[in-house]
């Protein structure tokens, strides 16, 4: 099947009202100078480069700008790892309205997540998900095309999966994708991160990864050595699984790996689910 996708241009933003944008700007300085909130030693932070506390806020800004998240929306965070993504969004999800709920199958980062962060705000809950993979959990009990989510049906209104299917294959990320579409609420929206590899990416010198060309057609390996470590799609691919599995392209932005200036590193899609 061909998908047409159109993409978007490099800031890839939505425009948010004047009062809007300086509220949530605002907050993310609050959040970056305030050393209350939890934080796992450096040595603990088992996936990512960078700032612990900048990246998690950089993403706060880019689920906001990008995907639309408001306050008021229920989160599923799917790779949430060691609570990056989930400790600016206590600062901005309204804890009467609104909650998260993040897994995992790195059993050490939902327990830190569940003793320093669901403590403090009890709206925020972690569990872990015993899906295997090569790099983050060998030993894993659940094949990951056979994965099945513990939520009910159309519980959330935003869904993140950041940084995950860039170590994953495409039967995975379709099976997540099948997930998405029976946990979403009819106009919930997907944040998913990608290598999303058009024409030309790989040509300019500052891309980064310097992908090689990978087992299965259409598939790049930033290291073929360690195949997970880094994967990305040829355009289209992706897109074709979010919309076999019933959901809406509703933006893609494009990102700075790729050597192009951009306010985000991996590319990001926006997927809806129709209302």
């Amino acid at each position: 099947m061909n998908v047409q996708i159109e993409f978007s241009d490099a800031s890839g933003t939505l425009k948010l009202p004047a009062d809007a944008e300086f509220g949530l700007s605002r907050l993310m300085e609050e959040i970056s100078q305030n050393n209350s909130l939890p934080a796992p030693p450096p040595e603990n932070v088992f996936v990512g480069d960078g700032d612990y506390r900048a990246i998690g806020v950089e993403y706060l800004g880019h689920f906001v700008r990008i995907g639309g998240l408001t306050p008021f929306e229920s989160v599923l965070d799917i790779g949430s790892g060691i609570g990056r993504m989930a400790v600016p969004l206590t600062q901005y999800l309204d804890p009467k309205t609104a909650f998260y709920e993040g897994i995992d199958p790195v059993n050490s980062g939902v327990e830190w997540c569940v003793q320093n962060i669901t403590s403090v705000y009890p709206n925020f809950r972690f569990c872990r998900v015993d899906v295997a993979h090569d790099l983050y959990n060998p030993g894993g009990t659940i094949s990951g095309q056979d994965i099945v989510l513990p939520f009910a049906d159309a519980k959330f209104d935003f869904v993140t999966m950041v940084s995950v299917a860039t170590h994953l294959p495409e039967a995975e990320i379709s099976a997540y994708a099948h997930e998405v579409m029976r946990l979403l609420a009819p106009g919930g929206r997907l944040f998913l991160t990608a290598f999303v590899v058009a024409p030309g990416d790989l040509d300019r010198p500052a891309a980064r990864p310097r992908f090689n060309p990978g087992t299965q057609p259409g598939t790049w390996f930033g290291d073929p050595s360690a195949p997970l470590g880094a994967i990305g799609f040829d355009a289209g691919i992706i897109e074709g699984i979010l919309k076999r599995a019933g959901l809406k392209i509703q933006r893609l932005s494009l990102g700075h790996w790729r050597g192009i200036e951009s306010n985000h590193y991996q590319d990001v899609i926006i997927a809806i689910k129709p209302e």
